[in-house]
């Protein structure tokens, strides 16, 4: 019984560090992609209007603010996969009634939530250090730490942590939900292994980020900027609307994008799932 114990902690632990690993990998492949898309969320620019700013700033500030989402994608991948084996055990012996290929959705639900919690102060630096418009008021990170703990909590690091908590619990309820049974699908069509935990990671991501996109674009333009008048959610939501002219294409800007960091997600399901496998 004790051995039991010991490995099924050990199980646990490996989750925990192979997530954390397979999103460093990850993250690093694909910052570029995601500082463009930022680029387009804030400002509504194109593809083309984007890139010409990054390759006017120079390839030493391409991975200015690589810092923040570096430690919190590998600690998001940390918590994110650690947490929903650890939930999903937990649902599974507390209880034994649910069906169980609901059981990862549910877990992941619960993680998204516990997600939102630690990562938006994160995602909050990490925009703000994006933001080209910060780079003269507040040059470094010490700085905008030191702005943003000045500032309460709901307007300093908790700033958009409603529509982050919203996209994060449906999210990753969809990904854990989707995640194997795609794979085994796609393998059921012949495809390796690694090759199918690929492209269930890609059209996981896809299938989340699109309906999602909005509230992605929503959250980048309320924590880009510091100081000045403190929406509400609703405001803001309007602010942007109309910033967007009402366009839905206009808010749509940079989700063309969307399908290349998918690759992200890809990558980081095929290094989970083939470190797991080894491991087993």
């Amino acid at each position: 019984m004790v051995q039991r114990s010991v490995d099924r902690d050990g199980c646990w632990f490996c989750s925990y560090m192979h997530g954390g690993t397979s999103s460093l990998i990850a993250t690093m492949v694909t910052f570029p992609i995601h500082k463009t898309m930022f680029r387009q969320q804030l400002h509504s620019t194109m593809v083309r209007e984007a890139v010409a700013q990054l390759c006017k700033e120079g390839p030493l500030k391409l991975y200015r603010g690589v810092v923040p989402p570096l430690l919190m994608k590998t600690l998001n991948g940390t918590l994110l996969f650690g947490l929903q084996d650890t939930f999903q055990q937990q649902l599974s012996c507390a209880h034994p009634v649910l069906p169980r290929m609901s059981l990862p959705a549910l877990a992941g639900l619960g993680t998204g939530v516990v997600e939102a919690l630690i990562f938006t102060p994160l995602e909050r630096v990490q925009n703000v250090l994006q933001n080209s418009k910060n780079d003269h008021s507040l040059p470094t990170l010490r700085s905008i730490l030191v702005r943003l703990r000045s500032e309460s909590l709901p307007s300093g690091f908790y700033r958009a942590f409603v529509p982050i908590l919203v996209r994060n619990a449906l999210g990753s309820c969809i990904y854990f939900g989707l995640k194997d049974p795609m794979s085994s699908v796609l393998r059921d069509y012949g495809l390796h292994r690694i090759a199918s935990s690929f492209f269930s990671g890609v059209f996981n991501s896809m299938v989340i980020s699109l309906p999602l996109y909005p509230l992605s674009v929503l959250v980048v333009n309320m924590q880009a900027q510091v100081g000045g008048e403190k929406l509400g959610l609703s405001s803001s939501v309007q602010q942007l609307w109309k910033a967007r002219q009402g366009r839905l294409t206009l808010l749509y800007r940079g989700g063309s994008l969307v399908i290349l960091r998918s690759i992200s997600w890809g990558i980081t399901t095929a290094i989970y799932d083939e470190l797991n496998r080894r491991r087993n």
